[in-house]
């Protein structure tokens, strides 16, 4: 079924539509070279050598061996691999128990890490973050410990569109020795993500934020990072990841992946002009109105805000009424009537963070479409306002 012709999708950063180009690439693998990549046989072989294909595609873009690339079903799994695994496997070497991350990482980072807490005794230290949501290099040494397990800081944040320093903080940990992990999965459609450059040791990506299929992410595992297994059983992904390969959906990853690498900076140039478009409209026009996250420093077709005494939830639904569909930050917290945790952490009251919204573009994006949104949203604001 296709998508209603009237509405207008402004929330590419919950997900993302299949490529035409990356489906085409899929289809094969679901009826015609449909072997299992663990068999022996050639059907066996030809479903292995798509997915070495696939790595290689990936090492590529990432600048490292393919080897070193893990497939997983999502970014959350490989965020959980990342965090769980190596700090599991760190204790167990040398009993470092120490998890410092960001308060602002999405919930498969920060729930990871409580749960390490709560059951498996490890200490969660939050960084500081400014009000835009940026990470200090600094205040990572400086809370660095012999005992830190491993270090976790987003690239790109799904809710507020911040871009951290991740080059910086990643040298400082690879100086004091201590295991770094990101998410990019937000980040790998629109930056570099080359992890020799970043310093990176662990790096998580999900497909469907960058127009691949959903159910189908990577973990990059630097060459001598200490990790272990979360899901068990066989031997796949050099025992890192148990399971039958998913060989239509690791395709379309790569594909999508390469693609989103070799038109990164065609789709900046079209979505950043919108963005900044978006937001100086939205800013100069609503009343009580505050950008959430980085003025420049932020993912190239996120606009985010917060408005003073307005229920995001109800302008969701309106929004959604006359033709918007968009957000009220990540997806995972859509309908949820607390604050969102990121902008408590930004120091926003009850009062504003209530009234946020995510506005993300995608390829597909036109001028009209933003126009559009720009013109009714004022309105929109007032009247949910005059509901309270």
């Amino acid at each position: 079924m296709n998508p209603p012709t009237d509405k207008i999708y402004l929330d590419f950063a919950a997900t993302t539509p299949v490529d035409e180009r990356v489906l085409q690439a899929m289809l094969p693998y679901f009826s015609r070279i449909f072997g299992n990549s663990s068999s022996v046989h050639a059907y066996g072989q030809q479903a292995e050598a798509a997915l070495e294909n696939a790595r290689q595609t990936l090492a590529e873009g990432l600048n490292c061996s393919p080897g070193k690339v893990i497939f997983t079903s999502c970014g959350s799994e490989s965020d959980n691999l990342a965090l769980r695994g190596a700090a599991l496997a760190r204790r167990a070497r040398n009993s470092a128990d120490h998890l410092l991350i960001s308060p602002v990482e999405h919930h498969a980072v920060l729930r990871t890490a409580q749960q390490m807490a709560r059951l498996h005794g490890f200490e969660v230290e939050y960084l500081p973050v400014d009000e835009t949501g940026r990470v200090s290099p600094q205040d990572v040494a400086d809370r660095l410990r012999p005992t830190t397990a491993i270090v976790s800081v987003m690239y790109g944040n799904n809710e507020i569109g911040t871009i951290n320093p991740i080059r910086e903080i990643g040298a400082v940990c690879r100086e004091r020795g201590v295991i770094f992990h990101t998410d990019a999965v937000q980040a790998a459609a629109y930056l570099p993500v080359d992890v020799e450059e970043l310093n990176i040791d662990l790096l998580a990506l999900g497909a469907h934020k960058f127009y691949g299929p959903k159910g189908v992410g990577a973990l990059y595992v630097r060459n001598g990072t200490p990790i272990l297994p979360v899901l068990t059983g066989g031997s796949q992904e050099s025992g890192l990841r148990a399971g039958t390969h998913n060989i239509p959906y690791i395709v379309g990853m790569a594909e999508a992946f390469h693609l989103a690498q070799v038109e990164r900076d065609q789709r900046i140039a079209h979505l950043q002009p919108l963005r900044d478009r978006i937001i100086a409209r939205v800013l100069e026009e609503i009343p009580e109105a505050q950008l959430t996250g980085h003025l420049s420093l932020r993912l190239p077709n996120h606009a985010s805000f917060v408005f003073r005494n307005v229920d995001g939830n109800a302008l969701l639904m309106m929004l959604d009424l006359e033709g918007f569909a968009c957000s009220s930050g990540s997806a995972c917290k859509t309908g949820d009537p607390e604050p969102s945790e990121v902008l408590t952490s930004l120091g926003f009251s009850r009062e504003w963070a209530l009234g946020s919204l995510r506005v993300t573009l995608g390829t597909s994006t036109t001028v009209e479409q933003v126009e559009a949104f720009l013109d009714r949203m004022p309105a929109m604001v007032e009247r949910v306002r005059a509901f309270r």
